[in-house]
Order: structure tokens, then sequence, then C-alpha cells
């Protein structure tokens, strides 16, 4: 959410565009929905919604605004007046699996997300895909706590997967991060953020971040409809080809001989010889 709203607040600037923002609505559909409706109605010329958890909340909006424009970011959706930007996070996810797997000293590392969102879910496969490319005999745990904002879910969750084995568990989560973080730094687990550069912010924890900056959509979507080239009726993606928006940040002190096992799975992944997954199928923890 951050990263979106910086990326607004400077797209917003470039392009002389004025802007609204409604924030803190639950993900919902009916409130979703309520939220991107009034947007529309308030005469918005463009209307974003951030987060693929807006899908089917911005075509309902949509159909009853047919003269407005709608983006929503890590989306699935487009109509003659809805396009969906894409940063393929679960890109930079299949390296993350496979920076765990090769510097597990357990055997066994783990997902964990709050809610069951399309970019989640895709993140989660490819993780689990980068596990098993690395060392298919690493075992693979994950739980969705049930909310991406829980402190006291995640911190949960994140204890249940430790007591499992897990010493590497990669985290897609908004503020309930800080309790996975905690569950992490007091039993000695080392943790792989998303979307930012974790590793900066809490090296003693994070030895890894999967990187992928979902504000390239909504900054994408703003240029796009103030140059008069909004794609609506399509969907735009960004990988590993552009490595501003999507790579893998490690800890200094991973070893080189890990470092190279991963860029050559990178490099595969941004010339299209290896495309990660979007789906798994397999046990979950409850939380």
């Amino acid at each position: 959410m951050q990263s979106g709203h910086a990326a607004l607040m400077r797209a917003a600037a470039e392009n002389g565009a004025r802007v609204r923002v409604l924030e803190r609505v639950p993900a919902v559909f009916d409130a979703m929905r309520e939220g991107i409706d009034r947007l529309a109605a308030d005469g918005a010329d463009l209307v974003i919604a951030h987060g693929g958890q807006n899908n089917e909340a911005a075509l309902d909006a949509a159909a009853r605004h047919p003269a407005t424009l709608f983006a929503v970011t890590q989306g699935q959706v487009a109509t003659p007046n809805v396009a969906s930007y894409d940063v393929m996070q679960e890109h930079s996810a299949f390296l993350a699996g496979m920076l765990a797997a090769l510097t597990t000293r357990t055997g066994v590392v783990a997902h964990l997300s709050g809610i069951r969102v399309r970019p989640g879910l895709k993140g989660r496969a490819a993780f689990a895909a980068g596990v098993a490319h690395a060392n298919p005999d690493v075992g693979f745990l994950t739980c969705f706590c049930g909310h991406q904002d829980d402190h006291a879910a995640a911190d949960a969750a994140a204890r249940d997967l430790i007591a499992a084995g897990a010493d590497r568990i990669f985290t897609m989560l908004n503020s309930g991060r800080s309790g996975a973080v905690s569950a992490c730094r007091d039993l000695g687990c080392a943790q792989i953020g998303n979307v930012d550069d974790w590793t900066l912010r809490e090296p003693d924890v994070f030895i890894g971040s999967a990187m992928a900056d979902v504000g390239w959509g909504v900054a994408r979507a703003v240029r796009d409809a103030a140059d008069g080239a909004f794609p609506a009726g399509a969907m735009r993606h960004v990988g590993l080809e552009e490595p501003a928006a999507v790579r893998l940040a490690v800890r200094p002190d991973v070893a080189a001989s890990v470092l190279a096992r991963i860029q050559t799975a990178a490099d595969a992944i941004a010339s299209g010889a290896l495309i990660p997954p979007q789906e798994w199928t397999g046990d979950e923890m409850a939380p």
C-alpha cells in the first residue's frame, strides 16, 4: 500500500494530475465496490484500484460508469474501460524459493500470507516451485493466517511454522509482517520479505526480499491516462526483465555459489526460457 501511494504521488506531480485517495477499505467485496464506485461518481477520469483483491469490485463499478477509466494493479481483469497492470512478483518469489532452499539448515522452509488473493496465490506457487527447483528434497510448509494486517495472527502462524521445522519463512503480508518478524527474531528463523527490500530495514531477520514494486502499475496507469494511451481492455505485465520493478534482494552474507545459481535461474526467467508456475496444490497448515 505504501509503495502504491508513493508512486501515485510521484506520478500525479509528474503528470499534473489532481488525486484523491480512499484508504483503509476492508478487503471485502461490498466495501471495495462502494469505495471504487464513490470515486467514479465523484467525477474521476481514472480510478485506480490498488491490489488484485479489487478485481471483481472494479468490474462491477466499471459497468455502471462506462465513461470512466479503471485500472487494477496486480489485476487479472480487462473490459472496454478496465485495464490491469501486473508486476509479476512470482518471478522474484521463485528466486526467493531458491534462496530459502539453498540456505536452509533444517531442510524445511515455509510460506506465510494473510488472505487468498490471486497475486498472493501466484507468489506462493512460484516460491514453492523455486524451492523444488533448487532442491526437491527440501520440505515445504504453507499457511494463510486470515488477515494481512494482524500482528498477533502472523506471529502465531509463524511460530507454528517454526515449530514444524521451518527455518526460512517467505512472508507476503502488509502490516501484519511485524508479527512474523517478532516470531522469527525470538526463535532464530530467517525471513524472506516481499515488495520492498527488507534486508535494509531489519537485516538481523531478513536474509532476502522478493522485490516487486507494485507502485509501477499505479505510476504507469497515471502516465498512460495522461498520454491518452490507456490500454483499456488489456493487461500489462512487467517482470525480471525490468530490475527496477522486479528483482531479488539478498543480504551481503549470502554465499557467492548460492547467488550464482539464483542468477542462472533469473536469466532464464527474464528470457522466457523458465516460466514460474501460477498454480500450486498441496496441504496447508491451519492458522
